[in-house]
């Protein structure tokens, strides 16, 4: 039997379903060989509640994806084997979270006042296997360069950093930003692939099976 033959093998055996409607978590997850067989957006409610600290905000978003996924697949009649994955990344300077910018004036905000200092990035990763459940939550510590006006006008104008948590997107532009970071480069773009991995491999997912195709 050939590796695609294993691949499709493990595929049909086992099933991962990736609650999130990030590009950029699937692309991560796809660079590592990994290919969720379906997508299961939640849609929850992502305010901060009062006084709630930026990695208990990530943790509880995260979980709060996972159950709403979970309850969507419900009563569904499949009994393949699924791993259900989610995921939440929360930018914070001190106990400060930062939003995902929507609006300019939103994202010039954040960029003021990430300009020139460290500032820290949340990801929590749930996954419920047929195991049980396991989390995790990745703090990656990030310093940019001190910005401009130019810096901040031109980086509104290229319009990357709507919807992104902190208003910018570490794998873009702003990684011309980015003086000096501590931690996990994947979990600030939005998924930390080392643990993500190790826990689906810890859970009896088939990670490898797809490792040729992807080659």
């Amino acid at each position: 039997m050939d590796a695609s033959s294993d691949h499709g093998a493990a595929s049909r055996a086992t099933r991962l379903v990736l609650a999130s409607a990030s590009p950029r978590r699937l692309a991560l997850l796809q660079q590592v060989g990994i290919e969720p067989d379906s997508l299961l957006p939640a849609d929850i409610d992502e305010t901060p509640r009062k006084s709630e600290p930026p990695r208990d905000l990530a943790r509880r978003l995260a979980r709060d994806k996972l159950a709403a996924a979970e309850a969507a697949l419900h009563g569904a009649q499949d009994a393949t084997p699924t791993w259900l994955l989610s995921a939440d990344t929360v930018v914070a300077v001190g106990r400060r979270v930062l939003p995902k910018a929507e609006l300019p004036d939103e994202a010039a905000d954040c960029l003021r006042m990430l300009s020139g200092r460290q500032h820290r990035v949340y990801t929590a990763v749930c996954l419920l296997s047929p195991k049980g459940r396991r989390e995790r939550v990745i703090e990656t510590r990030v310093r940019f360069k001190r910005l401009s006006g130019r810096d901040i006008q031109g980086y509104i104008d290229s319009g990357e950093w709507r919807g992104k948590a902190g208003g910018y997107a570490i794998q873009g532009i702003a990684g011309a930003f980015v003086v000096k970071l501590v931690g996990s480069y994947s979990a600030v773009v939005g998924l930390p692939l080392y643990e993500t991995v190790s826990l689906l491999d810890g859970e009896g997912y088939p990670i490898r099976a797809g490792w040729a195709a992807a080659a």
